[in-house]
């Protein structure tokens, strides 16, 4: 009697993902208001990342004056952070809270695909950034001849493509040999071993930082040198330098999101459970998809404008891709 009371707490506590496949992960359940209050968390963490990314994206899509080539890579990174919150969030927070996939293999190696690819997107724009913010400073008079929107354009396909093949790479055994990973049914992610987190991230973090921060001393260097000798194009030099700093932050709030989630992946290697600290991590990574729109609507009075434009409908008026973004010189 006893026994069997015991066997039936047991599995009471003990779920399974599948039940009917005797190969399921485990399920972990948890308190329905622990439920309810992430899903709700996740829901509006979603929903915040795609409205201000595509505010990003319908303003330099739609405004003539605002198709520059800087703010095309602008626009390229924000829809690598609409991705992250239409594609990313919402199915990484579905396998957080219900601790299981129930999207099948073949979507499972698809989803892992797409955060690669955009992971290695992101950064690849920021890297496109700091290097046109450094022509703009340190020759702002040939700057126009120098970076066109053609140019820009090759870039940005080549940062796309280069991504999706270094994922396709990385990602060969997982997307093609799913059975060779030793997983349950119901689990969804990337198995590797030590030598390919720290191939990982040389690729996609610490050789694209290391060019980041170089060029990112060197503008400072050119900006620090023409505050001081160049007076004729004192105006130029200081909105290019506005600019500098602004995108500056950008790269710097990502490094802040991405440096602790790499921290513990090295620290605990190829561990097969997801624990604590690298699921916390993994969070605020997602988040910084939503933060590069606020960094914009704080220093970029640019983008409050034409939020408010599009908020209140103001683009569905005719001719209102001619809407002057820039009323006043500053």
């Amino acid at each position: 009697m006893f026994d069997s009371r015991i066997m039936a707490d047991n599995r009471q506590r003990i779920q399974y993902c599948f039940p009917d496949n005797n190969l399921s992960c485990f399920k972990d359940i948890k308190p329905e208001v622990e439920y309810v209050f992430l899903y709700v968390l996740i829901s509006l963490l979603s929903v915040l990342t795609v409205f201000l990314n595509l505010l990003v994206i319908i303003s330099i899509s739609h405004f003539k004056q605002l198709h520059t080539p800087t703010n095309l890579i602008i626009l390229s990174l924000a829809v690598a952070d609409l991705l992250v919150g239409l594609i990313v969030i919402p199915l990484m927070g579905i396998r957080f809270i219900e601790s299981c996939w129930y999207f099948g293999e073949t979507f499972c190696s698809l989803f892992l695909f797409i955060v690669f690819v955009v992971v290695s997107a992101s950064l690849g724009n920021l890297v496109f950034i700091s290097v046109d913010r450094y022509i703009a400073v340190s020759d702002p008079l040939r700057y126009t001849v120098r970076v066109t929107t053609d140019k820009v354009v090759f870039c940005i396909i080549i940062n796309w493509l280069c991504s999706s093949i270094y994922s396709l790479i990385i990602l060969y055994n997982t997307m093609f040999y799913p059975e060779t990973h030793d997983r349950c049914y119901g689990n969804c992610t990337v198995s590797f071993n030590f030598e390919h987190v720290v191939t990982d991230l040389l690729v996609t973090f610490v050789v694209p930082s290391f060019v980041i921060m170089f060029i990112y001393v060197k503008i400072f260097c050119v900006a620090k040198h023409q505050a001081k000798v160049v007076n004729s194009v004192a105006g130029v030099s200081r909105s290019e330098r506005k600019a500098a700093k602004t995108l500056g932050i950008v790269v710097m709030v990502y490094f802040m999101c991405w440096i602790p989630y790499y921290i513990v992946i090295l620290i605990e290697g190829n561990e097969s459970t997801e624990s604590v600290e690298l699921n916390v991590t993994c969070w605020i990574v997602y988040t910084n998809s939503c933060m590069n729109p606020l960094i914009y609507a704080l220093f970029y009075k640019w983008f409050r404008i034409t939020a408010k434009h599009i908020v209140t409908l103001k683009i569905l008026n005719p001719s209102s891709e001619y809407f002057s973004i820039f009323p006043k010189a500053t």
